[in-house]
C-alpha cells in the first residue's frame, strides 16, 4: 500500500506570487508595445519623408518634362482673326501645348497646360496646372481674346483669359512661400540674352524658362522645393511658312 503524502499548509502559489507575476508580466508586455510603438512611429516618419521626397523630385521632372515637350502652334485669333504664337508667358501664370502631361506622360495626346499660382489652403501659395487635350488651332484661336503690342518689343501678342482653377486642376506644389515665372531671351542683335518677366514676343519661344520656388517652412531634413530651369528646343521663327 501505498503510504500517503504529509499535508503542506504552505505548499501552492500565494496570492502575494500571483500578484508579482502578473506584474511583471504586465511590465513586460508594456515595454514590448512600446517599442514596437516607437518602431512603427519611425517607421511611418521614414515613409512619409521618403513619399515628399519623392514628390518634390517628381515636381522638378515633371516641370522639366511639360516644358521640354512644347510643341510651336501658330494659329487665327478668334477674336481679331490675326495670326499669332500659342503661347502665353506672365509672372504668375503661363499658357502652352505641350507633348507631355500627367495623365499620359509622354504616350499621350497633346494637351494644353495651363500654369497659375494661386493663394494656398494652409498659407503661402501653390502652383496648379489645368491639362485639356488640344484640339488643334481652331481650338487655340478660340481661346485668344483679342491681341495688343507689348510695350517692351512693341510686338503684336496674343491676351487670354485668366486661368481658373476647377475641381480637375493638379497641384504641382503647395505650401510655397513664393512661386513666379521668368523667361529667357536668346540673343538677337542688337537684343541681348536677358530674362523677362513677361514673355512679349509673338514670333518666339523663349529659350528656357525657369520656375522659382522656396518652401513656406523649410526643413532641413527633407529635400525642399528648388527653382527649375527647363531649356525650351524649339528657337525657330515661328510666323514663317515651312515645307518639307
Amino acid at each position: 500500500m501505498t503510504p500517503r503524502r504529509a499535508f503542506r499548509p504552505d505548499a501552492g502559489v500565494t496570492l502575494l506570487e500571483l500578484l508579482i507575476a502578473a506584474s511583471l508580466l504586465s511590465l513586460l508586455s508594456m515595454g514590448a508595445l512600446m517599442a514596437m510603438r516607437v518602431g512603427l512611429n519611425a517607421l511611418d516618419k521614414t515613409n512619409a519623408r521618403l513619399i515628399d521626397n519623392r514628390r518634390v523630385m517628381g515636381v522638378d521632372r515633371i516641370l522639366e518634362s511639360q516644358i521640354a515637350g512644347i510643341i510651336p502652334v501658330v494659329a487665327n485669333c478668334a477674336a481679331t482673326g490675326g495670326r499669332f504664337s500659342f503661347f502665353e508667358g506672365q509672372p504668375a501664370e503661363m499658357r502652352f501645348v505641350s507633348a507631355y502631361s500627367l495623365q499620359d506622360a509622354a504616350r499621350g495626346y497633346p494637351r494644353i497646360l495651363e500654369f497659375r499660382v494661386t493663394p494656398g489652403d494652409r498659407g503661402g501659395v501653390r502652383l496648379i496646372v489645368n491639362e485639356m487635350i488640344y484640339g488643334g488651332p481652331f481650338m487655340a484661336g478660340q481661346m485668344c481674346a483679342g491681341m495688343a503690342p507689348d510695350p517692351a518689343t512693341g510686338k503684336a501678342v496674343a491676351l487670354f483669359p485668366p486661368v481658373q482653377p476647377n475641381p480637375n486642376s493638379f497641384v504641382l506644389a503647395d505650401r510655397l512661400a513664393y512661386c513666379r515665372f521668368i523667361y529667357r531671351q536668346a540673343p538677337r542683335p542688337p537684343v541681348p540674352e536677358q530674362w523677362r518677366q513677361t514673355w512679349g514676343d509673338g514670333e518666339y519661344l523663349p529659350s528656357a524658362i525657369r520656375v522659382e520656388m522656396a518652401p513656406l517652412e523649410p526643413d532641413p531634413s527633407r529635400l525642399q522645393v528648388m527653382s527649375v530651369t527647363a531649356p525650351v528646343r524649339i528657337t525657330r521663327w515661328l510666323m514663317g511658312s515651312y515645307e518639307d
